[in-house]
């Protein structure tokens, strides 16, 4: 996997390479221990995954990896915990899956970390703290626990603090519940680190962390006549800077931009991101392969990355009629939108993230394989890449179990052939595994690692200086 990156702006080479891969590597995997998301914390010392099960396992940078000369993006498990458990709706006979849908990490205050976590009805704030000390010499109870005799207590004691071995204790301080009719796709936390989002497909809801038991309604797209409904909610996130922002984008390919200050109720937008259709184009797959399945804002709060079927987009907050920069992600899979229908693979909704400088962009595709953009081949301006991205920086690299058996060693470039005829390097689009999905990726918020979600595996890659 050899990345070329010029973003430093001197011509510097990065080559990618394999570090880690978690989880069992046999075939035989359940559908419970498929990874559902990834997301790291503000400053990349800890990495949260959720899966199928509820469960939610949290890795930690391993202290010796960054002293190494050049530093590894090497993490070791720091908690696991069970986050949700499957529930049942008795009034709509619907089972809730235990699935989690969505991690997002609380920016640090004290020696806790707080990260919220959600299903498809319930979100949950979890408190993860370390305990390394223990108390002993108890007046009233004995060293087991155990409540003591008053009668036998015959002088007064200081308890004592002794060293002990660290234990990580995961806590659930908040349940906010019952507030979606429909599933949750989407949290995002404000800037201001007090209030959140959460969106279903039709409404989107403001919290306060320390109120459980309310929260406001701040966008509601449900027709008075459910058949009149032509579109969905499909993600939502708050602006990383300015706390009355936030995006929601659609089924239908669209993007509003709304201010909190305008209205309560968001219903009118301030912005609409939406790119004309060219009507020679169209078929009868236009409007599914249009839906957008994730958007992400830049770090900067200036750009904002958009992810359809077939390619990202990014838009300029200040420019609303077309997308600056648009970069195909797996376009070969034009010609099999047919077979991709009829094994539902084309509802499958892939997520986006960007580097911790914004210069480039990371998604997934099938077979294992996921892409790597430079902006504009290295130039990442508002102008720059505008209709296509320069070729020379674009990568696909693999997810593949083999690379584990090679450890800190560069792996080649994978290129996908969109014809029958293919050259050596080559593989065919006929000869893609649709079943190895990469639906989740992360980035470090400062170095250049990504954790990549391959079924039961996650896959943690790092440059080699």
């Amino acid at each position: 996997m050899f990345y070329r990156s010029n973003s430093d702006g001197n011509g510097g080479e990065t080559t990618w390479c394999f570090s880690q891969v978690k989880g069992t590597l046999e075939d035989d995997v359940t559908e419970a221990d498929l990874i559902s998301c990834v997301e790291f914390n503000h400053d990349g010392e800890l990495l949260a995954t959720g899966d199928k099960g509820g469960r939610v396992v949290i890795f930690q940078r391993d202290p010796a990896s960054k002293q190494c000369v050049p530093k590894k993006g090497e993490y070791n498990v720091y908690s696991t915990f069970q986050s949700h458990e499957p529930e049942f709706d008795y009034l709509k006979s619907l089972e809730i899956e235990e699935k989690i849908n969505k991690i997002r990490w609380l920016k640090r205050k004290n020696q806790a970390h707080f990260l919220l976590s959600t299903n498809d009805k319930t979100i949950k704030l979890w408190k993860v703290s370390e305990r390394d000390k223990r108390v002993t010499g108890y007046n009233t109870r004995e060293e087991g626990g155990r409540p003591r005799d008053p009668a036998r207590v015959t002088q007064l004691r200081v308890p004592t603090v002794l060293p002990a071995d660290l234990m990580v204790e995961a806590s659930p301080r908040r349940i906010f519940a019952n507030a979606h009719t429909y599933h949750i796709n989407s949290i995002s936390l404000n800037s201001d680190q007090e209030t959140y989002l959460s969106a279903d497909d039709l409404r989107i809801n403001l919290w306060h962390l320390e109120i459980t038991d309310q929260s406001f309604n701040i966008v509601d797209i449900k027709p008075a006549n459910m058949e009149e409904l032509t579109e969905v909610i499909t993600a939502a996130e708050f602006h990383p800077t300015e706390c009355n922002l936030f995006v929601y984008s659609s089924s239908k390919g669209t993007i509003r931009l709304c201010d909190m200050r305008a209205a309560a109720l968001c219903d009118r937008h301030a912005k609409l991101f939406e790119e004309p259709e060219d009507p020679h184009a169209r078929s009868f797959f236009s409007e599914i392969i249009s839906s957008i399945s994730d958007v992400k804002l830049s770090n900067s709060g200036r750009y904002m990355m958009s992810r359809d079927y077939l390619g990202l987009k990014v838009w300029d907050l200040r420019m609303e009629t077309k997308p600056v920069e648009t970069y195909p992600v797996h376009e070969y899979l034009r010609s099999k939108l047919c077979s991709l229908y009829e094994n539902d693979c084309i509802f499958d909704k892939f997520e986006c993230c960007w580097s911790g400088d914004d210069q480039r962009l990371m998604t997934g595709s099938y077979n294992g394989f996921f892409r790597i953009f430079e902006r504009g081949g290295g130039g990442g301006g508002a102008g720059a890449g505008a209709g296509n991205a320069a070729r020379r920086g674009e990568l696909t690299l693999e997810a593949s179990r083999d690379a584990a058996a090679r450890p800190r060693q560069p792996l080649r470039a994978r290129r996908v052939a969109a014809t029958a005829k293919r050259k050596k390097d080559e593989i065919s689009v006929d000869c893609l595994d649709f079943n190895k999905k990469i639906l989740h990726t992360a980035w470090h918020p400062h170095e250049s690692i990504i954790a990549v979600a391959a079924t039961n595996n996650l896959f943690i890659f790092q440059d080699k200086f």
